[in-house]
């Protein structure tokens, strides 16, 4: 794998390999607030589950690095659930989020991320583990 990522003006690029999650995503992802906030936010309502991506070193430097640029809210009604944070991104042409969940409740480490889509990103772009994958993070604005 080519350790490549580039951050060009208001876009970051980030790589990394599809890797299995802990498989919880889903129920959150149903959720309807969740649903609803997704498709006034980031224009899609989320494929039940995430894809992980475990990214690559430079990848998480420039991860990181981000502190928060083109994060989007997404607050529960119901002060039992988490805040969470996303990402606004591109993933082959497919508009995409990186999921980050509040520290009490995230359970990757900051190596690897998960990405909300409209679609099953697995069977529609025909990726599994290992496979390497790159996105093309947005600067606040919803995907259209």
């Amino acid at each position: 794998m080519t350790d490549h990522c580039a951050d060009s003006g208001k876009k970051a690029v980030l790589k990394g390999i599809v890797v299995t999650g802990a498989k919880k995503a889903a129920a959150f992802t149903r959720l309807d607030w969740v649903q609803a906030q997704c498709m006034a936010k980031l224009n899609f309502r989320p494929y039940p589950g995430t894809l992980n991506v475990e990214l690559n070193g430079k990848s998480r430097s420039v991860f990181e690095g981000l502190g928060g640029t083109g994060d989007v809210q997404l607050s529960p009604p119901d002060p039992n659930f988490c805040e969470a944070r996303v990402v606004p991104a591109v993933l082959e042409g497919i508009p995409v989020a990186i999921i980050i969940p509040a520290e009490a409740v995230r359970i990757h480490g900051s190596h690897v991320i998960e990405v909300l889509a409209p679609i099953r990103l697995r069977d529609a772009l025909h990726i599994g583990d290992g496979d390497t994958v790159s996105l093309i993070l947005k600067s606040g604005e919803p995907i259209p």
